[in-house]
C-alpha cells in the first residue's frame, strides 16, 4: 500500500524533498498531495489538523497519521536503502525532535524561499 505524503507546494525545501523522495522511490511507495489542494485540506482535517496548517509534515500509511519529525523519519524508513538507518533517531523524545522540526518549519521560507506557483 502507498503512503500519502502531504507537503507545502509553495515551499522550496518541501518540494525539493518531494523530488528527492520521488527519484529514490523505485517501488512507488509514496503518493504526494499538496497541502494547498482540496484533497490535502481534507486529509489535514481528517487528521485533526486545521485545513490551513502548512507547517506540519503529514504522512499517512495503513490508516495511521504521522506528524512532524515522526512523519519525516517514517518516510525515510519506508524509502528504504541506507535512508532507513536514520529511523534510529525515533528514540529521541518527540518533544526534542519536534522542537528542531518546528525551528526549520518556521524559518523554511526565509532559509529556502518560496515558489511563485503551486506547480510540481
Amino acid at each position: 500500500m502507498q503512503g500519502i505524503v502531504l507537503y507545502d507546494n509553495i515551499c522550496n525545501l518541501c518540494t525539493g524533498l518531494v523530488l528527492f523522495i520521488k527519484t529514490r522511490d523505485k517501488n512507488k511507495r509514496f503518493h504526494f498531495v499538496s497541502l494547498q489542494s482540496e484533497e490535502g485540506k481534507g486529509l489535514l482535517l481528517a487528521a485533526g489538523l486545521p485545513e490551513t496548517d502548512s507547517d506540519t509534515a503529514l504522512y499517512i500509511k495503513d490508516g495511521r497519521s504521522y506528524l512532524r519529525s515522526s512523519a519525516v523519519l517514517n518516510i525515510l524508513k519506508d524509502l528504504g536503502g541506507a535512508w532507513k538507518i536514520l529511523f534510529a533517531f525515533i528514540i529521541i523524545p518527540p518533544i526534542i525532535r519536534d522542537f528542531i522540526y518546528r525551528l526549520i518549519a518556521n524559518n523554511r521560507y526565509n532559509l529556502f524561499g518560496k515558489r511563485d506557483s503551486c506547480q510540481t
